[in-house]
This record gives C-alpha cells, structure tokens and sequence, in this order.
C-alpha cells in the first residue's frame, strides 16, 4: 500500500498544485494487485452554493479549504432532487429517485402515506454493491429513506449504521420532530451523548482506524445545517414525548447557529482528514464532498437564483470538492455537468465493480473528469417532482436549461389560463447564471424539444401525468 505524506492534506495550495501539474493526465489505477481505493463520501444537508470559503461562502471552513486544496473543486455539481429524501435515493443507487420508490420527502408523521414509503427492497444500493466486493461498509448520520424496519441501512447494504432515519433531529437530544428518540445503532435505538457533527466525526475516525487494512466505503451524512438551528453551546430543546417545541428551534440568532452548525461539520471532516493522514491512507482515499441540495433562505446560494425545494439553480446546483492526492490535481477545477447520480457509477468503477444488470445507472462514470480532467460526453439532466408539470420541473442540456417553476405556473392560473400547460422558460447558463433573461420566445423549438425530452423522461422513470 502507497502511503502519502501526513501533510498531504494541509500542503499549501501552490505547492500542491505545482505537484499536480507535472502528474495531470498520467493518473492510472492502482495496480491489479494493489488494495481496492477506499471511498469516502460526505454529504451536508441544506448547505448553499454560495456557503463555504472554497466557494467564496461567507462561512470560513479551513477543512474544506484544506480538500479543495488537495482536489478538484466541481463547478457544476447537481443534485438529482431540490429535497433530501430525492437526492438521498438518488445518490445510493445511482439512478433516478423515481425508480427507487422515493420521490418525495418521507414524512415523520404517521398519519402520512409518505411516512410508510422507502427505499425499495428491488433496489440494488451503493452499500450492497461495495460490500459485494469485499469492502466494509458504513453510513453515519442521516438516512431519510425510510422510517420503517424493511427501510433502515443495515439491510441495504451498510455493515454499520450510526444515526438517524428521520429528516431533521434535535443536535443534542437525538429527537425527531415527532417527539421520538431517533439514534440508531444499526437496527436496535441506542442514544450516545454528543453533538450531532461530533459524533459523527468520531465514529468516522474510528471506523477508519479499525478498518485501516481492508478497503472500506464510508458515507457520512451530515445533518448540518439542516434546522433545528442550534451551535455546539445552544440547549436541546426536544424530548422524549414531547411534541410542543419549535420545530426549527428556537435560538434567536439563526444566521449565528447556522455558521456554527457548518464550522462544527467542517471540523468533523478535519477528523476524518486527520485519522485518513493518520493511518498513511490518504492517497488511497477518495474522498467526495458536496450538499444535498441548496440553501434554504437562511444560508447563501451566491449567484444561482431560487433556494431549496426549487428547480432554479439554487435548488440544485451544489458545491462539491472530490479529492485522492496522486490522482485527482491538486487545486484544480472543473466546470463540467456533473451530478449525485454520478457518484455510484464512479466509485464502482474505481473499485472495479458496475452496475447491477437489470438496474442500469442513469448517471455516468465521472472518472475521466476527475482523474484526467476530460469533458463529460453530451447528455440531459431531469429535475421534477411527481404528479402534474405544475408542481415543477426542469431540465439540463450543454449550456441551456428549461424551467417550469410552480409559482410562475400559479401565477399563470391567477391570470385565467390552464395550470395544467406548463409555462416553460428557457436560459443559457453560460450567459446568464443567474437565470435572469428567459430565451422561450427567441428560441421555440429548442423549448419543443427539451419539453418533448422532459415528457419521454417522465415516462421512463414511471412518473403520471
């Protein structure tokens, strides 16, 4: 095994990218009886475009500072929702998150059909596939693909699981929004004292230690910044039992919260840098940040349009910073379309395994661009919600993206016309990221033919009309 120095992860900039340079486009794979790479993928939840310094964010993250500087930073980064449940089906199957049976954000309460959805046992996920390949596999932190038995990680692939299966939980209690303990240790309700970024980073340290000498996937999703908005020093304010408090609590500084939310996450990424430093693994570690949608309206976007739960680029477009010193450039970038459906294809790759025959991915393998700094090959990119084109939707080809967005469909009803016709609305990204100028009525059949696409799209993925 190639052991990199302990420095690699906090190398100057300069330094690391002058390395790069004279090795860009002659990384390789390991060696055919080298061990499998480790994967490491990091999810925040409800971070913005516009949040963390490697993005010029307003919150200063030195830990991700440090990975971009070890990496490449993706420009163009997606997520297959503008919600977490979505993007969360998407990510762990490599494939819409219509056809894993979870369109829609999976409720805590009960009385909801959503709450007795899941993650399907057809699915074939991330998890099972490394794990098929004889990897140690394990998810700390948020799972929200399902609350009941059958959905819970352990039978979908994770030897372990350290978390919550819930959409949001109170940082220090571990309470749902429900008033119900939700800390898992894999199938049995295990409550441990911590701050929730805390313990996630400390299960990740030790997992990398104890598996140090066997190939492992490790995917640690964090609930920051996710509401409740509470910092390391604020109260729990949920309890066993009781339902009566505010849902997105109740400190009156949020934006404070927030940012200590994010610093808290930042410094449990340092961990997991620090212990891959540690155990001589970092170079042959992958190591894959990014969000799982964009910013609600308390965080920052920077210059993409609309928030969380939109299908403007705000909703979805994402920071991401994929690093794996000796392979990936240091300090590089790269504006190529990629996305979470990407992901699976390109890991699976990397240790030598694919998808599942009867479960094709529907993202691609990202490998050259990550590795060579190619072009991805032409292709579109689908965004929308179940049920009718009101709800919205949208779609990506090159340069340009359509949009249907739900209040311009409900503003075109408050004016008399059918809210059943989609309005789409047409932008060149390249010109105008901030999806300011619509290009409909300049550029008709390009909408025709990216509508006809949305159209067949829906049906291939088994969404009604």
């Amino acid at each position: 095994m190639t052991k990199t120095p302990p420095s690699v992860f906090a190398a100057p900039l300069g330094v690391l990218a002058t390395a790069a340079a004279l090795a860009v486009g002659c990384a390789a794979p390991p060696a055919e009886d080298a061990q499998p790479p480790n994967i490491i993928v990091i999810m925040a939840d409800d971070l913005g475009y516009g949040d963390i310094s490697p993005f010029d964010g307003w919150i200063e993250t030195p830990n991700l500072d440090r990975l971009a500087a070890a990496g490449m930073m993706l420009t163009d980064f997606h997520t297959s929702g503008a919600v977490c449940s979505p993007t969360r089906a998407g990510l762990v199957t490599g494939r819409y998150q219509h056809r894993a049976g979870v369109p829609a954000v999976l409720l805590a309460n009960s009385d909801s059909p959503l709450y007795h959805q899941g993650i399907g046992a057809e699915t074939h996920t991330i998890g099972e596939a490394f794990r098929a390949l004889g990897y140690r596999t394990a998810v700390f932190g948020k799972w929200h693909l399902g609350y009941l038995p059958q959905f819970k990680p352990p039978l979908h692939g994770f030897d372990e699981f350290r978390g919550f299966v819930s959409g949001n939980i109170d940082y220090h209690s571990h309470v749902d929004r429900i008033g119900r303990p939700d800390w898992w240790n894999g199938e049995t309700l295990e409550d441990e004292d911590g701050y929730l970024p805390d313990l996630i980073g400390a299960h990740a340290a030790r997992f990398i230690d104890e598996h140090r000498e066997e190939p492992f996937f490790l995917y640690l999703a964090h609930h920051a910044p996710h509401y409740p908005y509470q910092g390391p020093g604020d109260p729990a304010e949920r309890y066993a039992g009781d339902d009566q408090f505010p849902g997105v609590g109740s400190v009156t500084d949020r934006k404070r919260a927030y940012r200590e939310m994010v610093e808290s996450m930042d410094d449990a990424i340092g961990r997991v840098l620090d212990a891959l430093e540690e155990q001589g693994l970092s170079g042959d570690t992958l190591v894959w940040f990014f969000s799982d949608n964009g910013a609600t309206p308390l965080g920052s976007n920077g210059p993409l349009r609309g928030h969380k739960a939109s299908y403007w680029e705000g909703g979805h477009r994402v920071p991401s910073i994929a690093a794996m010193p000796g392979r990936i450039a240091a300090g590089s970038t790269s504006d190529e379309i990629t996305s979470t459906l990407d992901v699976m294809p390109t890991v699976l790759a990397m240790a030598g395994g694919a998808a599942h025959p009867d479960l094709p991915f529907d993202g691609i393998d990202v490998g050259p661009v990550l590795f060579d700094g190619q072009d991805v090959p032409p292709r579109q990119l689908f965004w929308t919600s179940a049920g009718q084109f009101w709800r919205g939707a949208a779609v990506r080809d090159g340069r340009y993206k359509l949009v249907i967005d739900r209040r311009t469909q409900q503003a075109a009803a408050a004016e008399g016309e059918d809210v059943v016709d989609p309005v789409p609305m047409l932008f060149d990204l390249e010109a105008d990221l901030g999806e300011t100028t619509d290009l409909a009525d300049d550029e008709p059949e390009r909408v025709e033919e990216m509508m006809a696409a949305l159209t067949n799209w829906r049906e291939d993925v088994g969404i009604s009309s």
